[in-house]
């Protein structure tokens, strides 16, 4: 997992997904991005893409937002290049910080994370080449910070996993019909950071931390997504600005 603080030599390259453009001698005010060249894809404008030759991008206009745009792309003769766009949703509290993150709170971490696999209620989208769980009755994720198996996947709840502190993945019905694992708070985890971050299939509204887009668009990225090129999901602001001030 790869979280703003960790990059920073980034700057304001991953601080949004669609932070400034390239470094040039011009002075930007501090807390300030300066003005992107939209002319430029997206991912050539960060100064860190997580090393593969597949993006995703998920960019919020700001850090209050609960909407915004989903972007995947791929890189083809030394450029990126959009393979397919949706519109997004994001956390009812908005957009922080991945490394500010507070459980609990319903916002949607920023940040450049990989995607460590996919599951889903449904059967896997035809072509998808991630490993895909199965959810079944006895899937759970456990949210609980006194668990051993906190922010993992778990056949069977774990005695010291409380079920009102774990997600009964069937109980999330469409929502969870696909959805890849963000590896956010994942690889050694930070209790009390928050768990249970996913790019999930749209529910009524906005999310309780994740990001979300339509069924259609969640198995065309299943379809795309290839673990061979090391995909990464980059999630930020187009101002620029996140809850972030120590990077």
């Amino acid at each position: 997992m790869r979280t703003l603080l960790t990059l920073g030599s980034v700057l304001l390259a991953v601080v949004a997904t669609v932070a400034a453009g390239p470094v040039t001698p011009s002075p930007v005010a501090p807390g300030r991005a300066a003005p992107a060249d939209t002319s430029v894809p997206l991912p050539e404008r960060m100064a860190d893409t997580g090393g593969g030759s597949q993006l995703i991008t998920a960019e919020a206009p700001n850090t209050g937002a609960t909407t915004g745009r989903v972007t995947w792309w791929d890189r083809r003769g030394g450029r990126w290049v959009a393979a397919g766009s949706a519109d997004a949703r994001f956390g009812a509290g908005g957009l922080v910080g991945g490394t500010e993150r507070v459980q609990g709170t319903s916002t949607t971490p920023t940040g450049l994370y990989d995607l460590p696999y996919a599951f889903g209620i449904r059967p896997a989208p035809a072509g998808t080449r991630f490993a895909y769980r199965p959810v079944t009755d006895r899937s759970w994720w456990c949210q609980d910070n006194d668990s051993r198996a906190y922010n993992r996947w778990v056949e069977g709840l774990p005695a010291d996993c409380r079920a009102a502190e774990a997600e009964h993945l069937t109980e999330y019905g469409a929502q969870y019909a696909h959805a890849l694992v963000i590896g956010f708070n994942y690889d050694r985890p930070v209790r009390g950071r928050g768990a249970a971050i996913f790019l999930h299939v749209n529910g009524k509204g906005a999310t309780a931390g994740c990001v979300s887009v339509p069924a259609g668009a969640m198995r065309r990225i299943l379809a795309w997504a290839d673990p061979a090129r090391s995909p990464h999901i980059a999630v930020g602001t187009a101002s620029g600005r996140t809850a972030i001030t120590n990077y």
